[in-house]
């Protein structure tokens, strides 16, 4: 049972990683038409609670892989707003040297272990981290996030088989906006419930439809105990409406496959203005939320200029640490 002060430290923890997401984000959008930034972006407005939610469930010695629309998942996992930006504007002080950009983040010294721009091929690469993980036996899980058009990949299917047969401790997240780029869920497929689908698999499924970063978190918790006394693998569906275009920075409802209407209903729900309201809700006074968003606010600004003022690397660096 968690106590007022416990649940208030909690959603402190919770709304910080949101908005420094959000702001990050946000400093993407304002600058990216500079083109300085020589990568395509994939945002993850609208997703954040996801990703803070798991994260904030998960250990730091867990590891974690995502897809291209990865920026939320990297900054929940690792809080590195340097490491961030250095990559986006591919500088020397970055620790992939602008080798990965946005698409193919990566920190494995905190535990993320890789971004992938192929739909769905970080899955069997994260039930091969499970396995190698539960031969070790060193009671790390692996949580493997993936959009929705994924599932639509056999590979998916494949390593949901093996997880399940050899019992892995891995977590398959299904960051579900309905949405393979621009096709709808009722284009795709000859079934209605990929949790039901799922669920016939020897594996623990759950879905939810939610923008509260601490119901995700709940959630999470109690699947992950689940996970470990039962012996399985868990599935998580979670719903989200994706603020963007499905690549650059801007929205695009002129396209014709998604409503102003829809947006605006999501919107609502905005899981950084719900989180700030909660906090509000908790008793946590508004001063001190401001302070906490000017600080972060400030970091993330000198990041920023961190990244934009320093060196590129030397053209050498292309030949280091690549397979041939």
């Amino acid at each position: 049972m968690k106590t007022n002060d416990t649940r208030t430290e909690l959603n402190l923890e919770l709304y910080r990683m949101l908005y420094l997401i959000r702001t990050c984000e946000e400093t993407i959008v304002e600058h990216y038409f500079e083109d300085e930034m020589k990568t395509p972006m994939h945002m993850s407005m609208g997703a954040e609670a996801i990703s803070v939610g798991i994260c904030q469930a998960l250990r730091p010695e867990d590891h974690v892989f995502g897809t291209y629309r990865s920026h939320a998942l990297f900054l929940a996992k690792t809080g590195d707003t340097d490491d961030f930006f250095a990559e986006m504007y591919g500088k020397d002080t970055s620790s992939l040297k602008g080798k990965g950009g946005s698409m193919h983040l990566c920190s494995p010294d905190h535990g993320f272990m890789g971004a992938s721009a192929i739909v769905a091929s970080a899955i069997p690469v994260a039930a091969g981290c499970a396995f190698a993980n539960k031969r070790a036996n060193n009671g790390k899980l692996v949580a493997v996030f993936f959009g929705d058009g994924a599932a639509d990949e056999g590979c998916f299917w494949e390593s949901l088989n093996a997880a399940c047969l050899m019992k892995l401790p891995i977590l398959f997240v299904c960051e579900d906006n309905g949405l393979a780029v621009h096709t709808p869920k009722s284009c795709r497929r000859g079934y209605s419930s990929l949790v039901d689908v799922v669920s016939k698999f020897n594996c623990i499924a759950h879905e939810h439809k939610t923008t509260d970063a601490e119901a995700i978190y709940e959630l999470t918790s109690e699947l992950i105990e689940t996970m470990k006394n039962e012996q399985k693998p868990g599935f998580l569906r979670l719903e989200y409406c994706r603020y963007l275009e499905h690549v650059g920075v801007q929205q695009d409802f002129e396209a014709g496959y998604r409503s102003v209407e829809e947006f605006e209903q999501w919107y609502k729900f905005d899981p950084v203005a719900l989180q700030r309201k909660k906090l509000q809700n908790l008793g946590y006074q508004t001063d001190n939320i401001k302070r906490l968003e000017t600080e972060i606010e400030e970091g993330v600004s000198r990041s920023f200029s961190k990244a934009k003022n320093a060196s590129f690397c030397e053209v050498s660096e292309l030949y280091k640490e690549v397979l041939v």
